[in-house]
């Protein structure tokens, strides 16, 4: 059995009987019931998914998966390739946007090269955890081989299960790679049966003869490659990414050792999207952070049953809109833990 299967093997329903408890724990607080809204929905599903009534969200970590594709080549983003990579440096250096929101929020990034088409050897900081240097153009083949689906699909099962080793309370994805909203509107695209013009929008900002031509290239590679609907790994193989992957497989390692993951934006939820697929009680271990601009991402959403916590017209990635989550996350919590009860105020009912 390989560890895909394994994995969701160990992937059990969250339990009611926590909702229940933590909801009438709220509920017993000094204000009237259900008035903190979604920070209350927030702190009973943390306690349903961790199995704690005193859940500790001390530790929290965004993963920032980085991999470049091979669907670059089609002009299909504003960016050259490069720019992965130096945004690579650019997050180990602290200087990013989800380093500053991460800060904010009081989470660590921690920066995984899983398929960037360059050479990190020594690098400090970096989780060396490369399948491939890149995908290769789906426009022209499948964009990973099954091997290198399964194997960056590990990579994020494997920082889960250490996130579970570590005590980490709380995991946010996080992503970078030049041209990856094209492999993302192509997995809705193949997954939903819509169409690739519902679903593709400008990513990095790019004009509208850019964006007919970023549309013409997906709707290319679903007719060369004909990803089956019905088996999410091989839609993921064939149009998908390497850092997807890994994210698809830390949100399955995260529902397997019951722990909250924080799902960021368009491209994020392209890989909780794979996860949800493969195993329907994913999607009660997820948490989305944000609405993007993207207009896929909305589909992504209905499709996985999730709601945002957030719509700020963000479309940046990197777990940025995560970081912010997890603080509004951890604040439910709090309410559930440090504020009074009737009782112990004096406060009449």
């Amino acid at each position: 059995m390989d560890i895909v299967q394994t994995t969701l093997a160990r992937i059990n329903p969250v339990s009611p009987e926590l909702l229940a408890q933590a909801q009438a724990r709220l509920d017993n607080k000094t204000k009237p019931p259900g008035s903190l809204g979604r920070l209350e929905e927030f702190a009973r599903r943390v306690v349903a998914i961790s199995g704690s009534v005193q859940p500790d969200l001390s530790k929290k970590v965004i993963f920032t998966f980085a991999g470049d594709h091979g669907i670059v080549e089609e002009g299909v983003s504003l960016y050259p390739k490069e720019v992965t990579a130096q945004m690579v440096f650019n997050f180990l250096r602290g200087g990013a946007g989800v380093n500053v929101l991460a800060r904010h929020s009081g989470a660590e990034v921690r920066v995984v090269d899983v398929g960037v088409d360059h050479d990190f050897e020594g690098c400090a900081g970096l989780i060396h955890r490369k399948v491939a240097r890149g995908t290769q153009n789906f426009a022209t083949g499948p964009a990973m081989t099954r091997e290198e689906t399964l194997a960056a699909l590990k990579v994020g099962i494997d920082l889960a299960d250490q996130c579970k080793s570590e005590g980490v309370g709380l995991v946010g994805t996080g992503e970078m790679g030049i041209a990856n909203t094209s492999p993302s509107s192509a997995m809705i695209a193949a997954i939903s049966g819509l169409t690739v013009r519902e679903l593709t929008h400008r990513g990095t900002g790019i004009n509208d003869a850019a964006l007919e031509n970023k549309i013409r290239v997906i709707e290319q590679g679903l007719a060369l490659n004909r990803p089956d609907p019905a088996d999410p790994l091989d839609v993921l193989t064939k149009v998908g990414g390497l850092e997807i992957a890994a994210i698809a497989g830390l949100v399955l390692g995260c529902a397997a050792n019951s722990i909250p993951v924080v799902i960021d934006g368009f491209i994020s939820t392209a890989g909780a999207l794979i996860a949800s697929e493969l195993h329907p009680n994913v999607r009660d271990y997820i948490f989305v952070a944000h609405q993007s601009v993207e207009i896929g991402h909305r589909f992504m959403l209905e499709r996985i049953g999730a709601r945002p916590i957030l719509d700020l017209d963000f479309r940046l990635g990197e777990g940025t809109g995560a970081a912010l989550a997890m603080g509004l996350i951890d604040a439910g919590v709090k309410v559930l833990k440090e504020m009074a009860t009737f009782d112990e105020a004096g406060v009449s009912r």
